[in-house]
């Protein structure tokens, strides 16, 4: 017992230096140097960016893959879309003071650029598994076939380590799904943890066809509702907003005085928290978004990488922006409560009073985005398993061990749940900027290649002829057995 609390802590003392200076300005460093080698991309085509996303929820695609460009953002979204912009953004605000808001932003547009890239090299230098049908992609992949072997050991530092982070990530979950629906519905953390188990080996049986058609149901529908209501309680606390952004610009820099039932905080926890949250909401820079994104049916990289963008900018700068607006402007961040329970606080100020209603509704949602993301994390886990060579069986043991962590997280400590998931993200956020900036130059030449395109609307049958095309493989006859499903050695 004593072991594993001092592996804890050590976990939760590293992800506290990891998630300060480290990630700040190495994030800041890959994100300029990118928004400045693509001439502001992100920026200069952010219509363009909107109307190939959002704009074309139903186009089915083009070119090789497993899923429609849509659906496959949709499970990018279900993991993205969870407790991180309910229950995370609470416990930023509650810790790190009204300023955590302003790191979040600022990490969610250096996050743009950022996860383009990642998704853009996923789609790049994916493969299909001559076994399954499945394309898969992400940072393994692009690592061995755009670098080669000298980069291995950077590919399985991050590798396990986000297997390990994806079976402890269910946990995260399930615990603000037990919190909220205890709380609001008196069930027993024990019986909502099970649930959460069943119900996800029930939907990771079927596979990426079936998370994917469940995501691409749910992740709609629920970001609609929470939107739809956090609007009306904006308008309700309109007056209260003014003053709330101006805290939120106040504080990023000055840090943020002891209040109420809130013992205050300097700059730096105030960028800690910020900078923690807002990746774990948006998950820019960990490199799992392009785990999923590589399975979409596509004949260019960088048509993919969109998706990224509008991902990032929907989840952080939308969603979680809903979130702070109305704890702050509910006049009840500083009393001392945090997660979920804060954010049902907020909700049921703007309710009228009526917190138990409040919380009701937080708990629904929490639970719709939670499970999702939950489920999305354990299929995570399972692709960093096929990385590594295991397949079948190997994998279907990984889903069990995720899914008896939901039981896990919903009878555990939220704090060390928080800790030991920042540990793991932490470490494959800066693995993951390292090979963005090693393989920068072949996403300018992707980039390039697709405004020439875009321009003469001249597109390759599928995105491995543009790859092929362009000579970025590691060897260069690789491309076509890619695109026929020979794995490469």
């Amino acid at each position: 017992m004593f072991i594993i609390e001092s592996i804890i802590s050590g976990m939760m003392a590293i992800a506290d230096v990891i998630w300060g200076w480290p990630i700040l300005i190495l994030t800041s460093f890959v994100a300029v140097y990118m928004t400045v080698r693509l001439r502001f991309f992100q920026f200069r085509h952010f219509g363009l960016i909107m109307k190939e996303t959002f704009g074309k929820v139903f186009d089915k695609g083009s070119g090789e893959g497993n899923i429609n460009p849509f659906k496959a953002a949709c499970t990018a979204l279900a993991s993205t879309l969870g407790v991180g912009n309910i229950a995370g953004v609470s416990v930023a605000i509650a810790t790190g003071g009204p300023g955590a808001v302003f790191w979040m932003w600022f990490i969610a547009m250096l996050g743009l650029i950022v996860k383009f890239s990642e998704v853009t090299l996923a789609v790049a230098y994916r493969e299909k598994d001559p076994d399954t049908g499945e394309w898969h992609g992400g940072f393994p992949w692009f690592v061995k076939n755009g670098l080669g072997k000298k980069w291995k050991w950077l590919s399985l530092i991050w590798t396990i380590t986000l297997g390990l982070g994806m079976m402890v990530g269910p946990a995260v979950q399930s615990n603000a799904i037990a919190q909220s629906l205890s709380g609001s519905f008196g069930i027993s953390p024990l019986y909502i943890g099970i649930a959460v188990a069943v119900l996800m080996g029930l939907v990771l049986v079927g596979g990426l066809k079936s998370l994917s058609n469940f995501a691409n149901a749910v992740v709609p529908f629920m970001a609609v509702i929470y939107i739809a209501v956090s609007v009306v309680v904006m308008i309700a606390n309109a007056p209260a907003i003014p003053a709330a952004f101006a805290m939120i610009f106040h504080d990023a820099f000055t840090g943020t005085a002891a209040s109420g039932g809130f013992l205050g905080s300097s700059v730096m926890l105030g960028i800690r928290w910020g900078l923690a949250r807002g990746i774990f909401s948006n998950e820019a820079g960990t490199g799992t978004a392009p785990l999923v994104h590589s399975s979409a049916s596509v004949n260019h990289p960088v048509k993919q990488g969109l998706w990224g963008v509008f991902e990032v900018f929907f989840d952080t700068i939308v969603v979680c922006t809903m979130t702070a607006m109305v704890v702050m402007t509910s006049g009840v961040w500083d009393s001392g409560v945090t997660g979920a329970a804060l954010t049902a606080a907020a909700f049921g100020e703007g309710f009228g009073g009526n917190v138990a209603a409040a919380g009701m509704f937080i708990a629904v949602v929490i639970a719709f985005f939670g499970f999702t993301t939950a489920v999305v994390n354990a299929y995570y886990g399972g692709i960093c398993l096929n990385a590594l060579g295991f397949k079948g069986a190997p994998v279907k043991v990984f889903y069990v061990l995720a899914s008896v962590f939901g039981i896990v997280g919903a009878i555990g400590a939220l704090n060390t749940v928080w800790a030991t998931f920042d540990f793991f993200f932490g470490v494959c956020v800066l693995c993951n900027l390292v090979i963005i900036f090693v393989m920068r130059d072949k996403i300018v030449l992707l980039v390039r290649d697709y405004e020439e395109r875009l321009l003469t609307q001249s597109w390759d049958a599928t995105a491995a002829d543009a790859v092929e095309r362009l000579g970025l493989m590691e060897k260069p006859e690789d491309a076509s057995s890619l695109r026929e499903g020979v794995k490469i050695s």
